[in-house]
């Protein structure tokens, strides 16, 4: 029978390589799959190339992955946010990479990738630093920017519950890119609230079907990045 779940986040994450491109989900701390974040820091890999919508916030999750010099390369939209401290100082200092992407382009360049849609023109950008060096038309009489779809190696996701097959649904806001990167990466890996049985989601609500998902691991009772930051927690 098929069964796709690992024993332990550090198992999940434990094939993930240097240099590797991983989209990792979450729409500031909503959906942020904290346990494989803190495994994919102490498995080791290194310049890693990360898409996700931010560059994290406190010393937890994501910034600390960035803070323990793991992340060469950020693709985000938001590479400052409230309580985030760690990526603007890397990137003062010429320690990691940025390639800014506004935030619709951003979900539409992931969605593009998953669909095997190599590019796309978009009028967001136009005229601005974000459309330099790209190519441009104009479609009855307006100008658009040719942007590439994107596809990575690994996505690392989070979910409210999965079933043995890998059908995920979400909790509202948790939601955003997660559905998106699971197909536009050759290995999707889930951390999941619960795992039931095959049958057991009503299979008119799942968003994510089984076949865009490769590995699961159930993580009940998640780590919440807010509640971390607000305790000055860090990791490791």
């Amino acid at each position: 029978m098929i069964n796709k779940q690992s024993d332990s986040p550090a198992d999940a994450v434990a094939d993930i390589f240097d240099g590797a491109t991983v989209l990792i989900g979450g729409f500031g701390a909503a959906g942020s799959p904290i346990e494989l974040l803190h495994a994919l820091i102490d498995q080791g890999a290194t310049d890693l190339v990360v898409v996700n919508n931010n560059t994290g916030s406190g010393h937890v999750g994501l910034a600390a992955l960035i803070e323990q010099g793991r992340v060469a390369r950020m693709i985000c939209s938001f590479p400052r946010t409230s309580n985030s401290t760690v990526f603007p100082d890397k990137y003062q200092a010429g320690e990691i990479e940025l390639e800014l992407v506004p935030q619709g382009t951003l979900a539409e360049r992931i969605r593009a990738g998953g669909a095997g849609i190599p590019a796309f023109y978009t009028p967001t950008s136009v005229g601005t630093e974000l459309a330099e060096g790209k190519e441009t038309r104009t479609f009855a009489g307006r100008e658009y920017v040719l942007e590439h779809g994107l596809t990575a190696d690994f996505a690392l996701i989070k979910c409210s519950k999965a079933d043995r097959l890998g059908n995920l649904i979400y909790y509202k806001t948790a939601r955003n890119f997660s559905p998106v990167m699971a197909m536009a990466a050759k290995t999707t890996i889930v951390q999941a609230d619960s795992i039931v049985a095959a049958g057991a989601i009503d299979p008119e609500v799942i968003v994510t079907p089984g076949v865009f998902v490769d590995r699961m691991v159930e993580v009940g009772d998640p780590l919440q990045e807010s509640a971390l930051v607000a305790a000055g927690e860090s990791y490791p």
